[in-house]
C-alpha cells in the first residue's frame, strides 16, 4: 500500500510518498483554503501513485475531521471532505501529533513542537493523544504558545526565547511526569542546548509518523 503523507504547517505544506526520497513543498499562508490545498498537492504530486493519505492538520482534529478553522491558514476547513476531494481513503490527526508518532520510541512520551505555534501531544503505550496546552495561561495573562511560537522568538530574540522554552519545557514535564520529551517542529534547531532529559528530533519524523499512521501496529 502506497500512502501519501501531507503535512500542513503554518508556513508551507510538505509532501512526500512512499517510494519517494526527496519531498514536495509549497507554500501555506493565512489565504490558503482547504480546497486550494487539496488541488495544490494534487498538482504537485500528479506523477506519484498513492492509495491511501496521511494527513496532519494545522490545529484540532477529531475522528479523521477537522473540528476547527485553523489560526494561521484561510477558511474552509471544518468538516472538508478531504476523502472525496483526493478520492482516497484519509487518515486525519494534528500535525504535532504526527511528527510525535514518527518519533515515538515506547513508553510515555510528551513531544512539542516549536515552529509558528507551539504544538502537543503525548502518546502513552503507543496510543497517540492530541493535546492543546499552547493555549493554556502560562504567565502575565498571556498563553504558553505566546511565549513559544514564533511571535515571541520574534519580539524577545534568541537568547531569552531560548530561557523562556527551558522553563516551559520544564513546566509541563513536572505537569505531565513523560518518560521521554521530544522537542521538534523548524525552531527546534534554535536551540542550542536541548533541556535535560528532552531530545530534538527532525520535521521529516512528520513523514515517518503518516506513514505508521497506515500500520496497525500503531492505533491512534
Amino acid at each position: 500500500m502506497n500512502v501519501l503523507v501531507v503535512d500542513i504547517g503554518g508556513t508551507h505544506v510538505k509532501l512526500l510518498a512512499t517510494g519517494e526520497t526527496r519531498r514536495r513543498e509549497f507554500d501555506s499562508g493565512a489565504k490558503l483554503t482547504a480546497a486550494e490545498m487539496v488541488d495544490n498537492v494534487k498538482k504537485l504530486t500528479s506523477d506519484w501513485a498513492y492509495d491511501v493519505v496521511a494527513m496532519g492538520y494545522h490545529g484540532k482534529v477529531s475522528r479523521d475531521r477537522v473540528i476547527q478553522e485553523p489560526a494561521n491558514l484561510g477558511r474552509g476547513w471544518i468538516d472538508f471532505d478531504f476523502a472525496a476531494a483526493f478520492d482516497r481513503p484519509i487518515r486525519v490527526v494534528n500535525d504535532a501529533a504526527m511528527q510525535a508518532l514518527g518519533s515515538y520510541e515506547g513508553g510515555r512520551m510528551l513531544f512539542l513542537g516549536l515552529g509558528t505555534g507551539l504544538g502537543s501531544a503525548m502518546i502513552v503505550d503507543g496510543a497517540v493523544a492530541p493535546m492543546e496546552l499552547a493555549h493554556l495561561p502560562y504567565k502575565d495573562g498571556r498563553t504558553y504558545e505566546e511565549f513559544a511560537g514564533v511571535q515571541a522568538l520574534e519580539r524577545m530574540g534568541k537568547k531569552k526565547w531560548r530561557v523562556v522554552v527551558a522553563e516551559i519545557v520544564t513546566d509541563l514535564v513536572n505537569a505531565l511526569l513523560p518518560e521521554d520529551v521530544v522537542l521538534g517542529g523548524g525552531n527546534a534547531r534554535l536551540l542550542r542546548e536541548v533541556p535535560a532529559g528532552a531530545r530534538r528530533v527532525t520535521n521529516a519524523n512528520a513523514f515517518l509518523g503518516g506513514f505508521r499512521l497506515w500500520e496497525p501496529a500503531h492505533p491512534t
